[in-house]
């Protein structure tokens, strides 16, 4: 039996599944505002992030603010040695800090506020056509929500992806919720100026 992933299809737009509708957009940006964050790189989140890939394995993290309109990588970590630690591979020059609200699976975990394991995103036909797999390579996926203990409010998000498929497992899912609700607390003291 061979371990060898299937082909998958370039990206086609008319097969894409549409960003889910995201009622709470406004009023997180006006949050975000309100704590100082989501639309300028931090170098403490870059840190967070390079932790979070060393502690899973994955080559890449995020940490995704997500407005009405895009997601912004204010914490992002990259092994890539030519890249400073904190770029993804720059095939699209429109991808780096920022990115459409319809790539990626971010904006849906944000929307389900839960944690969404995607061990090889093109198995899920209404995830496989997502653009970010032909742009970036992304074959594996893992993210969960940032939710506002203050508010409720979901926040954005945090997430490692993979050119390879992989299993995450419970543990990397675990994992993964508990360094989210570690960065939701250092976000609540960056608000209270600490």
């Amino acid at each position: 039996m061979s371990t060898t992933p299937e082909p998958y299809a370039p990206y086609d737009p008319s097969h894409r599944l549409a960003t889910p509708p995201d009622p709470q957009a406004a009023a997180r940006a006006a949050r975000l505002r309100e704590i100082g964050i989501g639309d300028a790189p931090v170098p403490e989140f870059d840190d967070f992030a390079k932790r979070l890939a060393h502690i899973t394995g994955a080559p890449y993290a995020m940490v995704n603010f997500i407005d009405e309109h895009r997601q912004y990588f204010a914490g992002l970590y990259s092994q890539e040695p030519d890249q400073a630690g904190v770029e993804l591979p720059q095939q699209d020059q429109s991808v780096g800090r920022e990115m459409p609200k319809d790539h990626g699976w971010c904006p849906h975990v944000v929307t389900r506020r839960k944690a969404m394991p995607l061990g090889d995103v093109c198995a899920y036909p209404r995830f496989a056509g997502n653009p970010v797999i032909d742009k970036l390579g992304v074959r594996a996926y893992l993210g969960t929500p940032l939710i506002d203990t203050r508010t409720g409010m979901t926040l954005g998000t945090i997430c490692v992806v993979d050119t390879e498929t992989r299993e995450w497992g419970q543990e990397g899912v675990e994992t993964i919720k508990a360094m989210a609700e570690q960065l939701v607390r250092r976000i609540h003291d960056i608000e209270d100026g600490l």
